[in-house]
């Protein structure tokens, strides 16, 4: 994901890529410029915003930095809880900088989710399906999780129907148990990339949404968009949905 960023931020005619920051592979070049093994080489380019897409231990560390150094941080990593996000938030509060934590820059995917969220109230049952590639080591993945906890909040104290299963036969078959009730399924496979599905149920009808993304090209729209408009937007922002006027 961080060649991708370097090399769609090299190419748009209104960014400038200045600085990579990368600890396995320092000295290695990203298009055109040399990656480093600290992140003082983000403040000695003046950087205006960094991407963070690694992980997050290290976004831990990286983020808050940012902030310290008044420099924009769009954040792709996933993997933080609240109290990562109560931190970012105190560090992005009071600066110059602002940050934006998305746990999907698919435009594809920030539509599904608002869809989601949409349909949440209006449905007896829902349940969240997430495919990724063979090299995803956590599960579920960070969008399904978001979908999940948007549904649930869209909801409020309205209650899903009841799960009718009383055995399973294999532990596990129904999936996790998600925010608000909604079962969460995450599928590993060869062959994919990042696609999910939202299915819901009512009396006689069903709707699934789903969301595919083929590359991780498909990315890249949206961390550009981060990029370029994250100065009009304050503090700490979860999900692009506002860069987007959602």
């Amino acid at each position: 994901m961080g060649t991708a960023v370097c090399e769609a931020v090299a190419v748009d005619p209104e960014l400038e890529l200045v600085a990579a920051v990368d600890q396995l592979a320092a000295g290695e070049q990203r298009s055109g410029v040399a990656t480093s093994s600290e992140l003082r080489a983000f403040a000695d380019a003046e950087c205006d915003v960094v991407v963070d897409f690694s992980v997050a231990d290290a976004a831990r560390v990286s983020v808050p930095w940012l902030a310290m150094h008044d420099i924009h941080a769009v954040v792709g990593t996933t993997g933080f809880d609240e109290g990562d996000l109560a931190l970012f938030e105190s560090a992005f509060g009071a600066g110059p900088a602002h940050c934006l934590v998305a746990p999907n820059f698919a435009i594809s995917a920030v539509l599904m989710m608002r869809f989601a969220e949409l349909a949440a109230p209006l449905f007896d049952n829902a349940e969240v399906i997430e495919y990724h590639h063979d090299a995803k080591i956590d599960a579920p993945s960070g969008t399904a999780i978001a979908t999940a906890q948007r549904m649930a909040m869209a909801r409020g104290d309205l209650p899903w129907r009841p799960d009718p299963t009383e055995h399973e036969v294999l532990p596990g078959a129904r999936g996790g148990e998600g925010p608000g009730g909604i079962r969460v399924h995450g599928v590993r496979m060869h062959g994919m990339t990042a696609h999910q599905e939202v299915v819901f149920g009512a009396l006689g009808q069903s709707l699934t949404i789903r969301q595919d993304s083929y590359d991780r090209s498909s990315f890249m729209p949206g961390v550009l968009v981060a990029c370029k408009r994250i100065a009009d937007h304050p503090g700490l922002t979860i999900g692009l949905d506002t860069y987007l006027g959602l």
